[in-house]
C-alpha cells in the first residue's frame, strides 16, 4: 500500500470514527423515549443495509440453526447496549455516557477467558483497576439518586452488553459478511422492539425525523460499515486506537451543538479510561 493510498484509508477510518461519534450527541438530543429511538434506528438501518447487501450481492443465507440462535442473542445484546447507552446519555451528558461505554475493551479482555482458551493476562487486572478508578472519578457523588452516577452505571452496563455481543459473534466473523451480521441484528431488533410503539408515546416523531434519519444513516449504516471495511487495511489494534477517539469527537460535537462543557473530573476520569483503551490496543498489536 503506497503512502497516498494509506493516507486515503486513514482519512476514511477517521471519517468512520467521526460518524460513529455522532451517536452520543444525537442520543442526547433526540426528544423521544429511548426504546422508540432504537426501534426507528433499527428499522431504518435494516432497510439501508438490506438494499446495500442486495446491491453488493452479499449472501444473506444463515448456514445453520445454531447460528440463528447466536444472531438472536447478539441482537438482544445490541438492543441492550443501545438502550442503556442512550439512557446513560440522557441521565448524565455526552462526555460521561460515551466515556463509560468505552470501558468495553477492558471488559472484553477480562471476559475473554470465559469464551475461549485464552488465559487471563495479569496486566488486564491492572488495566481493570485503572478503569474502575476512572469511573470513580467520573462520578464523584456516589449516591444512586445522582443522575451522573446513574449515567455512569448505565454506560458501564451498555459496555458489558457490547462486550458480550462481540465475544459471542467473534467466531462468526470469518463465516459471514460483517454487513450481513449487522443487517440480521437490526432486523431482529426491529421485530423485538415493535410492541414499544403501542405502549410509549411516539407522537413527537414528526419533529424528530431528521435527527433519527441522521442516527440511522450516518451513525449506524455509514459509520459501522466504513469502520468494518477499514479492518481490511489496518490491524484491529490500529483501528481500535483511532476508534477510541470517539468520545473526544463526541465531546467536541456536543460542545458545538449542545453547549455541553465537561467538568475537570470528566477530563481526568475520562483520560484514565481512554488511556487503558490505548494501552490495551497497543499491547494487542500482533
Amino acid at each position: 500500500m503506497n503512502e497516498k493510498s494509506h493516507l486515503n484509508h486513514l482519512f476514511l477510518l477517521i471519517v468512520a470514527t467521526i460518524c460513529l461519534s455522532t451517536s452520543g450527541p444525537l442520543g442526547k438530543f433526540i426528544d423521544l423515549p429511548t426504546p422508540i429511538i432504537i426501534w426507528w434506528r433499527s428499522i431504518l438501518a435494516a432497510v439501508l443495509l438490506f438494499v446495500f447487501c442486495i446491491y453488493k450481492g452479499i449472501d444473506l443465507k444463515v448456514k445453520n440453526k445454531k447460528d440463528r440462535l447466536t444472531f438472536f442473542i447478539a441482537a438482544l445484546l445490541m438492543g441492550g447496549h443501545w438502550i442503556t447507552y442512550f439512557y446513560a446519555l440522557k441521565l448524565s451528558n455526552v462526555a460521561i455516557g460515551m466515556i463509560s461505554l468505552f470501558t468495553f475493551p477492558i471488559i472484553i479482555a477480562l471476559l475473554e477467558p470465559f469464551f475461549s482458551k485464552t488465559k487471563l493476562d495479569p496486566i488486564h487486572i491492572v488495566l481493570g483497576i485503572m478503569v474502575l478508578l476512572g469511573i470513580y472519578i467520573l462520578a464523584p457523588e456516589f449516591s444512586l439518586e445522582s443522575s451522573q452516577l446513574q449515567g455512569v452505571l448505565f454506560g458501564v452496563l451498555s459496555a458489558i452488553c457490547y462486550a458480550l455481543r462481540i465475544l459471542i459473534l467473534k467466531g462468526h466473523i470469518n463465516k459471514y459478511n460483517g454487513t450481513m451480521l449487522m443487517f440480521y441484528q437490526v432486523l431482529i431488533l426491529t421485530v423485538v422492539l415493535a410492541p414499544v410503539l403501542y405502549v410509549m408515546d411516539s407522537s413527537n416523531i414528526t419533529t424528530q425525523y431528521p435527527y433519527v434519519l441522521l442516527l440511522a444513516i450516518v451513525t449506524t449504516a455509514i459509520g459501522h460499515t466504513m469502520f468494518v471495511n477499514s479492518l481490511k487495511y489496518f490491524k484491529a489494534s490500529t483501528a481500535s486506537i483511532i476508534g477510541s477517539t470517539q468520545p473526544i469527537f463526541g465531546i467536541i460535537i456536543a460542545f458545538v451543538f449542545l453547549n455541553e462543557l465537561p467538568s475537570s473530573n470528566t477530563f481526568i476520569g475520562g483520560g484514565l479510561v481512554l488511556a487503558t483503551v490505548i494501552i490495551e490496543s497497543v499491547r494487542s498489536k500482533k
